[in-house]
């Protein structure tokens, strides 16, 4: 064996072993579980064996349901991302850029983003009903915030230098936007992204488990009304 394939031998080898000890913990945790649930000191009604939840899985997902209702989640959730990712984005510039909104979506940001915004909840359903768009609704309102903050403070942390430049050679103001303000605010901006998906999914999730339908959160609370743990 030449010492390329040697080194490339080890690199595989290493990565392996790295693999296995970060899955290590995981199948430790599954194979508690299963010897705890079957060593009798709790009832399968409490707490079903780790194989026997990997069965009810396999059944669901060969009959098709398993599907239905992880697709719908994440229909509503990304539907909601989105939307929250656009206006968002499009808000927080106007605020960073302009006097006038800034002074009027300060406060309700201020205000906002640390309020628990599923109080509102029974409004949206008041109004929208109990389908996906008072769904999507809660997700867009949920995830904003982060992304909305986040635009601001990267486009108002863009150092001076590059907006005098960026004047000095001719930028009107859409050309200093496009190409100078939000590329250099965009890993701020990414920041807020990634902390308004798992809102989302968490906001999408438990929507559901409060107006049902079908669903990741819909399905739970129907197998928690028929005692199907």
């Amino acid at each position: 064996m030449s010492a390329a394939e040697t080194l490339t031998a080890g690199r595989v080898l290493r990565g392996a072993v790295s693999a296995a000890a970060h899955l290590a913990s995981i199948v430790v945790l599954l194979v508690a579980w299963e010897v705890f649930a079957r060593s009798g000191a709790v009832t399968m009604f409490v707490l079903p064996p780790f194989s026997a939840v990997a069965e009810r899985i396999w059944a669901d997902a060969a009959d098709g349901s398993l599907w239905i209702n992880i697709g719908a989640t994440l229909y509503r959730t990304f539907a909601g991302f989105l939307l929250a990712c656009v206006i968002g984005i499009g808000l927080g510039v106007a605020m960073a850029r302009t006097a006038l909104a800034r002074w009027f979506f300060d406060p309700i940001i201020s205000v906002g983003f640390p309020m628990l915004k599923v109080v509102f909840l029974p409004v949206i359903i008041l109004w929208l009903g109990v389908f996906d768009a008072s769904k999507i609704m809660m997700v867009t309102l949920e995830a904003i915030f982060p992304v909305v903050t986040a635009t601001v403070l990267g486009i108002q942390g863009v150092g001076h230098e590059l907006i005098w430049s960026a004047r000095n050679m001719g930028a009107k103001d859409r050309e200093l936007l496009w190409q100078v303000l939000l590329p250099a605010a965009f890993p701020q901006i990414m920041t807020g992204i990634q902390v308004a998906l798992p809102i989302a999914l968490i906001v999408a999730v438990f929507t559901e488990m409060a107006m049902g339908g079908f669903g990741v959160g819909g399905n739970m609370m129907h197998a928690s009304r028929f005692a199907d743990s």
